[in-house]
């Protein structure tokens, strides 16, 4: 990355702080195409955790001036269930936020966002929008609309306007062209950097909030130990999809038999060094049990 901070470590530290809400408030303008105004950080997952424990997945919470609830959630390892996740993150906030009680009418708008450094599903693009509606199974062209009065009393136009709506951004998959906004954010989180040129709402207070050399010595140590726990994180997670690849081809060739005992060796040795590194970055024992699959007692006598 460049001289400005990851936007996952933002959440963790920057954007919690009111005084940094116009950096917030910009990206998600730009993405879900409203002004947006947050008024407040809500208890979330990442909230609940420790620095340490949290560098391949961070999320934030947070409300804006009109009562709805967004998750913005970074993953950067891959995960085969994640859209599972969002599905049931989304529906956690609505369970959370909804009290006991109250009407249905109360329920709560909520918006996943959901920016991912990995290839999740099959696509062609980028960056993704998904909302609910209800299609006639007999006519394509007819779908469920709000009555007049439903319009009047929930303060929405369609039938989307209530259910989660979902954003995805495949970071990596972005193909560096910019013609719009949002695309200039996209940019910095797959590059870290903001061009002069760049004018999309929140970037021109980023390049003053989230510079590296603006941190206290403090903050700049953390950040460059969470850099080190991603790279770390990343590297394993790399290294164990290559490792199941290059199985996979040498079991259908009939060689993994022969040699399923140097493997394990040479597997556990790359554990241990693994282990021993993650330990001397000060990751916690729990941590690096499940990055490497050692067990904790072994983990302590390394």
């Amino acid at each position: 990355m460049g001289n400005y901070i990851r936007f996952d470590w933002m959440i963790k530290r920057l954007l919690r702080d009111k005084r940094n809400f116009v950096v917030l408030d910009g990206f998600l303008s730009v993405l879900i195409g409203r002004q947006i105004k947050i008024t407040q950080v809500l208890e979330s997952e990442g909230n609940q955790e420790t620095e340490d424990q949290k560098f391949n997945r961070v999320d934030l919470l947070v409300e804006d001036d009109k009562k709805e609830k967004i998750l913005v959630e970074v993953q950067n390892d891959h995960e085969l269930d994640f859209f599972q996740r969002m599905a049931f993150g989304a529906s956690k906030i609505i369970a959370d936020y909804m009290k006991k009680g109250e009407p249905y009418a109360a329920l709560p708008k909520v918006y996943s966002v959901n920016i991912v450094y990995f290839s999740l599903g099959q696509g062609k693009g980028y960056a993704y929008h998904g909302t609910t509606v209800f299609k006639n199974m007999f006519n394509d062209e007819d779908e469920l609309k709000l009555t007049p009065a439903q319009k009047s009393k929930f303060g929405v136009d369609e039938v989307h306007g209530i259910f989660p709506e979902y954003y995805i951004l495949r970071v990596n998959k972005f193909d560096d062209e910019i013609r719009q906004p949002l695309q200039e954010w996209i940019s910095f989180l797959k590059t870290g950097e903001i061009p002069d040129a760049f004018t999309a709402q929140g970037l021109k207070e980023a390049r003053d909030i989230l510079r590296v050399d603006a941190l206290s010595e403090e903050d700049r140590k953390m950040y460059n130990r969470y850099l080190e726990n991603v790279r770390l994180a990343l590297s394993l997670d790399d290294s164990s999809r290559y490792e199941g690849y290059v199985d996979g081809h040498i079991g259908a060739e009939g060689r993994a038999e022969g040699r399923a005992e140097g493997r394990a060796e040479g597997e556990r040795a790359k554990a241990i060094e693994t282990a021993r590194n993650a330990k001397s970055m000060g990751l916690p024992i729990e941590t690096i049990a499940k990055l490497t699959g050692l067990a904790p007692d072994e983990i302590t006598k390394i």
